[in-house]
């Protein structure tokens, strides 16, 4: 299984948007990742669709957009007619999930569900085929930076287990806190499912390629230096072939 490398554009410079993507596109990203905020649900402003259509201008990357919002069903055609391939809605915002998830389905849109740490996964039983990626928060929504939740770690378990239990092939993803340190560790807890971590796109990074191999590893990479992301790109190929 080849590993995914899908950096956000969080901590990009909305000066140079496009530059940004396309040195991470042309660095080895291969999804481009939209966290939008809406000082509601969670206490930061982020994006509308606006820049969802940005980014479709300058890549052919599919782009995955994080709904932390409140009634997201008001946004989820807009969001789909700016090019987004993969909309990830919130179970706590959600009174009518399935709804929800559905019409994702129905706008040509691949649907994912979102849990916070305090969240439980159960309703996963009751959504068997209407989602196709399941991201679990390690950390509390709004803010980057945050320290991973270790009690998430079982929480991947648990939901790599209960996704095999109902047949369901999604992705899991992992959302803050995630770093080279601690991503294999964190990968492993996804029993060598499809994994993807959630990093900023920022011109500081200097984060490490991860040190030991884990098979079945995605994951999601931020920098605007091609060279780092380059040298990711390589290291996450060798893990994924482990």
């Amino acid at each position: 299984m080849k590993p995914i490398i899908a950096p956000s554009i969080l901590s990009a410079d909305l000066a140079n948007l496009e530059r940004d993507v396309r040195l991470c596109e042309e660095a080895g990203a291969d999804v481009i990742h939209v966290d939008v905020m809406d000082g509601s649900f969670v206490p930061n402003l982020t994006f509308g669709p606006g820049v969802v259509a940005a980014c479709r201008r300058v890549t052919t990357l599919p782009i995955d957009v994080h709904l932390m919002m409140v009634n997201p069903e008001k946004h989820l055609e807009a969001f789909a007619k700016a090019g987004a391939d993969v909309l990830t809605v919130h179970y706590e915002t959600c009174p009518h999930i399935h709804r929800v998830l559905q019409t994702i389905c129905e706008l040509g849109v691949k649907p994912g569900i979102t849990f916070n740490p305090g969240t439980p996964i159960t309703p996963l039983k009751y959504l068997a085929g209407v989602f196709d990626q399941v991201l679990i928060m390690s950390v509390n929504p709004g803010f980057g930076g945050q320290k991973f939740i270790e009690a998430c770690e079982q929480k991947l378990r648990d939901t790599a287990a209960l996704l095999d239990e109902i047949g369901s092939e999604a992705i899991i993803q992992v959302d803050g806190g995630v770093d080279a340190d601690n991503i294999a560790r964190v990968a492993s807890r996804t029993l060598a499912r499809e994994f993807h971590a959630s990093a900023k796109v920022q011109h500081t990074s200097a984060m490490r390629a991860p040190s030991s191999a884990l098979p079945g590893l995605s994951t999601s990479w931020s920098e605007t230096d091609p060279a780092r992301v380059r040298a990711l790109r390589d290291a996450l190929d060798a893990l994924g072939a482990a």
